[in-house]
């Protein structure tokens, strides 16, 4: 079965009108690149070539047709790519008219089959390929005999110029005066042009620009429009196929030199310099397009006078988004308030409902409550019939909810209900972040299988999103999300092979310059901080605090206490502890408060102050149940089993483990796996009445059981090379062992104590002061 790409060749029934607005916007000239994709046409029915490559090189044909003109080292390459014998044999072509006579390039033309003399071509009148030829044969019949003398010097010097060494560094000029050859104007158009002294001089201020490269000639309309498009398009949905941003800028550049009030270029110019973060350029770029919109009079053809307040209201709109963006949240509110001014005086609703959407947006990111603010937003989205709208309204609802503690199941419901709206309105956007967003709750609740789940959805979800350009929509903010929870949870299982794959993808994926790699940086700085933490390698761990700070100053903040409290700096934690516990408790970061608390009740351990500890954990527990935070509950019923345990109460410290256990061995990182079932093993011999010193005193099954328990936890510490919990494993195994008389097996876990403490050449501190 024939492809579709075939179909714009050969089958003249599948020619249907977007494909027929494209044709129609050929290049009103005849142009040395041109002449070479005729040449390739011409090769292609000329010659017999495998089915898969002709697949190939039916794919090209639009995009040759309609981009900027290339290059015929670009062209070639191209081509090659797809055929290397088409490729070598339009090369020969082009050498034929080059190196030989005008004739030669005349009879080249003569002998082209068209629509019109050949009626045995597959190259249909109605086709893509046919309207091209039937277009540049007009055109080419409409030359001066001038002007296709013209046309000849400069194929000649659009093939030399390929082979051409370059001087010093530069790249030959490949620019010919091709204006006299516009089937509109015969005449000379130089004059027409627009001065470079004439254009806006801040577009070339940019640090993306690059004066190494000479400006090219002015493209078409409708070229321009194809380079936009499809430049836009992989900005939304591939930012990796499309182009560098200082190339970007740089053909950017060159087409607003010719056209300096084309108000999509100054649009795009504006996503290019979001992508490097460039303030100035960005607002710049947004304030040019609303002028230049309203100048060029296109905003007000379908809406009257009405089009003028229209671009205003929808400009102070956009400069609020781009001001929240980067922070500024005061420039943003200033922006907001005028947009819903010109908007309530211009009665127009749809507008009012985005502005009122980024105002709860707006608030959220100042910290402030604003689920009124969404609840209404929801209403009136509702009301306006704006699906898309209500749909971000209600996932803002459940994320606030999430922090809130809500429950599980009203959360669940409500995405439930908005996926039914994305499913029948095909919004595959936000299906996409609703599962990223439902993978995000159940790794807060502590639910890791179902988070993994979830995630798994995402990944395995085909895009709803039509595929143009060859892309697929992979490089959004949920597919970022998404796999930094998949690296971090196989971290907790110590599968560091398969998270550096990961973390290989998302760079690979989301490259440095992109606005969602903060996201998998942070996440692969985490990771290897609790790597280091975990071994033991704590003169590792620290600098990767400032890397973290930068990224997120909270997390930094907490991991710099976590430091300096393995290095027994325990005064500058515990006031960097409270410093946090403060910030935290202002914007409601309700698992950092517990994360702290936890940390906190650690340091009174260090200091043998168990009872002082004890309201700490109290505290905490309260608060990870009030919200449902089932990993966080466990973690301090871990806490809770130690401090009892120490007070002397083991049999309490065992029933109250005992209600952990469950959900850290089934949802839990491995190293919360060992530290339970080590903290188990010493309540079971504190229990059975172990003494280190005395022997024949203590319960034998239960001492037994408790070696069952240590070797399980030496597995787990083993799997992440976690030698100083390992080396605690080894010496309560000896004193065990030793205990019930068992000497070679103790002397065996003696050995290993020794090899590792002379490893780690540390002290090791008392293993009754750790959890």
């Amino acid at each position: 079965m024939a492809s579709v790409h075939e179909s714009l060749y050969f089958n003249p029934m599948m020619t249907n009108g977007v494909v027929h607005a494209n044709v129609f916007g050929i290049k009103d000239w005849v142009t040395p690149y041109k002449i070479s994709v005729l040449a390739l046409l011409y090769e292609m029915t000329a010659s017999k070539i495998t089915l898969p490559e002709r697949r190939r090189l039916n794919k090209l044909i639009l995009p040759l047709q309609q981009g900027p003109d290339l290059t015929l080292g670009q062209f070639l390459k191209t081509v090659e790519e797809c055929c290397p014998q088409t490729a070598y044999a339009v090369k020969l072509r082009l050498h034929e008219m080059a190196d030989g006579e005008l004739k030669d390039m005349e009879y080249f033309f003569s002998t082209l089959p068209t629509p019109f003399t050949a009626f045995d071509t597959e190259a249909y009148k109605t086709s893509v390929v046919g309207l091209f030829m039937r277009h540049m044969l007009l055109a080419y019949n409409k030359l001066s005999f001038s002007q296709v003398y013209k046309l000849y010097k400069s194929l000649q010097h659009y093939y030399h110029s390929h082979y051409a060494k370059p001087m010093d560094g530069q790249v030959p000029a490949l620019v010919a005066d091709d204006s006299e050859m516009d089937l509109t104007s015969i005449e000379d158009t130089v004059g027409d042009r627009v001065d470079k002294e004439e254009l806006d001089t801040p577009l070339q201020e940019s640090e993306l620009r690059s004066d190494n490269t000479p400006s090219r000639g002015p493209l078409s309309q409708k070229q321009a429009e194809y380079f936009l498009a499809r430049q836009a398009y992989l900005l939304k949905n591939d930012e990796n196929k499309a182009l560098k941003p200082a190339a970007l800028q740089e053909e950017l550049n060159n087409m607003l030199k010719f056209n300096p009030d084309f108000a999509e270029a100054h649009y795009l110019n504006y996503l290019n310099s979001m992508r490097v973060q460039d303030i100035f350029l960005s607002a710049h770029s947004l304030l040019h397009y609303f002028d230049r919109l309203i100048l060029s009079g296109n905003d007000g053809k379908s809406n009257g006078d009405e089009g003028y307040g229209r671009s205003l209201r929808y400009a102070a709109l956009n400069l609020a988004s781009l001001h929240c963006r980067f922070g500024h949240y005061q420039q943003a509110d200033l922006a907001l308030q005028e947009a819903i001014r010109i908007a309530q005086e211009s009665n127009d609703h749809v507008c009012l409902q985005h502005c009122l959407s980024w105002l709860y947006t707006l608030e959220q990111m100042k910290g402030s409550d604003s689920t009124v603010l969404t609840e209404d937003s929801v209403k009136m989205a509702a009301h306006f019939c704006l699906p898309y709208l209500a749909s971000l309204g209600i996932q803002s609802l459940v994320q606030q909810g999430a922090t809130q503690g809500k429950t599980a199941h009203k959360l669940m419901d409500a995405l439930k209900d908005t996926d039914i709206l994305h499913w029948k309105h095909s919004l595959s956007e936000l299906i996409e972040i609703s599962l990223a967003q439902t993978t995000s709750i159940w790794r807060m609740y502590g639910k890791s299988t179902m988070s993994l789940q979830q995630a798994q959805l995402l990944l395995n979800m085909s895009s709803l999103e039509p595929v143009n350009f060859g892309v697929q929509q992979n490089n959004t903010e949920a597919f970022a999300v998404v796999l930094c929870h998949l690296a971090e949870l196989h971290a907790e299982q110590g599968l560091y092979g398969a998270v550096s794959e990961i973390i290989q993808h998302l760079k690979e994926q989301f490259p440095p310059h992109t606005q969602h790699a903060k996201l998998w940086m942070l996440c692969d700085l985490k990771i290897q901080f609790e790597r280091h933490m975990n071994e033991g390698k704590y003169h590792l761990a620290e600098p990767l605090v400032t890397a973290i700070t930068a990224l997120n100053q909270l997390e930094g903040l907490y991991r710099k206490a976590q430091v300096l409290k393995a290095v027994n700096r325990s005064t500058e934690a515990y006031h960097i502890l409270q410093q946090l516990q403060a910030r935290c408790e202002k914007t409601k970061c309700t698992e950092m408060v517990i994360r702290v608390m936890l940390s906190t009740a650690e340091l009174h351990w260090e200091s043998s102050g168990f009872s002082t500890a004890l309201p700490v954990l109290l505290q905490a527990l309260a608060l990870a149940r009030q919200h449902h935070l089932q990993s966080l509950a466990s973690e301090t019923i871990l806490h809770l089993a130690f401090t009892q345990l120490m007070l002397g109460v083991p049999e309490q410290a065992l029933n109250v483990l005992h209600e952990a256990i469950e959900p850290i061995l089934a949802h839990r990182a491995v190293m919360d796996k060992g530290r339970a079932m080590l903290l188990a093993a010493r309540c079971q011999m504190a229990v059975a009445g172990f003494k280190p010193n005395r022997q024949g005193q203590a319960d034998l099954r239960l001492a037994a059981s408790a070696l069952d328990t240590l070797n399980e936890a030496a597995a787990y510490f083993s799997q992440l090379n976690c030698k100083e919990r390992l080396r605690d494993v080894h010496y309560l195994q000896a004193q065990l062992h030793r205990s019930l008389g068992q000497i070679l097996e103790s002397n065996k876990s003696a050995m290993l104590f020794r090899l590792l403490d002379q490893e780690l050449q540390s002290p090791a501190p008392p293993v009754s002061m750790r959890l």
